[in-house]
This record gives structure tokens, sequence and C-alpha cells, in this order.
């Protein structure tokens, strides 16, 4: 055999430990966290949304309001239904509707915007309704939401 086959042995009696790793001094200072730019945006609140803008706690609970009225011909509340225009809440609760109904002679043309004006004044936060009933633009079912769309199978 020759001799780069060999393996050799040496027999150890210590080792030298490594040296340690050394932390120096720093001053108090460097411990201190740094100013973290995010805490003036995460401390905000969130605005409440500017008179007669969409958004905002009660022209939520007026949408919400307007959910809850059915066309007692099609089985679809009047805000999925597209009849629903426009939805206005001053910062003095004062609400103002502006709506349609799918035809001029429909059945409930005399009760429905009654009936709009009092689930609108029954939501809290509002102090007066007020609803107006417009023909034009004239209803059509493209003003239909998606979702009545589908409950209707017309999707």
């Amino acid at each position: 055999m020759s001799e780069a086959g060999k393996i050799q042995v040496e027999e150890v009696t210590s080792v030298e430990a490594p040296p340690r790793a050394r932390v120096e001094e720093t001053p108090k200072a460097t411990f201190e966290r740094k100013r973290d730019y995010l805490d003036g945006f995460l401390s905000q609140k969130p605005a409440d949304a500017p008179a007669g803008e969409p958004g905002g706690a009660t022209y939520e609970a007026i949408i919400d309001a307007l959910k809850e009225i059915y066309d007692p011909e099609i089985p679809v509340n009047i805000y999925d239904l597209g009849l629903i225009y426009n939805v206005e809440v001053t910062s003095e609760g004062h609400a103002v509707v502006t709506m349609t109904l799918t035809t001029p002679h429909c059945p409930v043309a005399e009760s429905m915007p009654g009936e709009v004006e009092l689930r609108v004044g029954a939501v809290p936060g509002v102090g007066h309704a007020e609803v107006n009933l417009v023909w034009d633009p004239p209803w059509d079912p493209q003003k239909m939401s998606d979702e009545a769309r589908l409950e209707l199978g017309m999707l």
C-alpha cells in the first residue's frame, strides 16, 4: 500500500477553547426603539364620510332599511331592483331619497314613496326624511343589481 492511502492518526490530549464573542458596551440610546413611522397612520380613526356622500353609519343604515322594502309584484327589494337613484344624508340628519317606480302606472305608485319615507325616517340618526319620486331617467331592467338578476333568473 502506498503512503497516500494510509490514514494518519493523531492523539490529542486537550483542545484549545475557541475565543468567546465579545459584546462591547454601547450607550443606552442605541437600545431605545427607533421612531415607528406607522404610529401616526395606525392611530388615526376613520373619518366619517362628508355629508351628502355615500358612506357612514347613517347612510349604510338607510340602505339596509331600503333593502327591507320589496316590490309587491317582483320578489326583489327596491334597492337591488334599481328603483333607488340616490340617497343623500346631511350632517343634521336630513335624508333625501330620489327614487322611481317600474312604471308610472305601478299599483303601488301612491303607497311606495310613503313607505320609503316612513322606513328611512325610522333609521336612528335620521331627523327628517324626504322622498323625491322621479320618472326621468325611466327605470329599465339594466338598473337591477346582479343579485336581483340572479334571483329573477336573468343571468
